[in-house]
């Protein structure tokens, strides 16, 4: 023990210099910020899933995990369209999710926001526009943003949640 306190005494205290504050934290404080100087509060998120693979579904998943942290950013899906802010629609619409993606439009409050994910929801993808697909999304409600990729990645999909929320702050203008 002396033999340390005399180590100490000679060669001073040694440690490592404090770490530089990082940069991406700092943005994603400024994006929260933005986020609820725009809508006043967090983003909510209604995903309807309107006939697709389930590729997209997983990306959105992982929005949610640790690394992502999507609600870190202000933004939370929501289980009623009533609630909703923005709506995500994944897939080709199947003939027999015409009518209940609709309902849901229908049912998200005003001023409201529609993302189209993933290939099949910007352009039918593989599907196409067959007797029981109607094809894009586009064709059933109106998108304000499409996010083309099978499947986009998750900082893809909240590169595009980002662009709607800066759209309504352009409209609102």
């Amino acid at each position: 023990m002396l033999r340390t306190l005399r180590k100490i005494c000679t060669v001073g205290v040694v440690s490592e210099a404090a770490p530089q504050p990082d940069e991406l934290l700092l943005a994603r404080d400024a994006l929260d910020e933005r986020i609820r100087a725009i809508l006043g509060r967090a983003l909510c998120i209604r995903h309807v899933d309107a006939g697709s693979c389930n590729g997209c579904e997983l990306e959105i998943q992982a929005l949610n995990n640790p690394y992502y942290n999507l609600e870190g950013l202000s933004v939370r899906f929501v289980a009623s369209p009533r609630h909703a802010d923005l709506l995500l629609v994944t897939g080709p619409v199947a003939a027999n999710m015409e009518a209940p993606l609709r309902r849901v439009y229908e049912a998200t409050p005003d001023p409201k926001l529609v993302v189209a994910l993933g290939d099949c929801g910007c352009t039918g993808g593989i599907f196409g526009e067959r007797a029981p697909s109607r094809g894009r999304v586009a064709h059933v409600i109106p998108v304000d943003v499409a996010i083309p990729g099978c499947p986009p990645s998750p900082v893809r999909i909240m590169q595009g949640i980002l662009a709607a929320i800066l759209s309504r702050r352009a409209a609102a203008r």
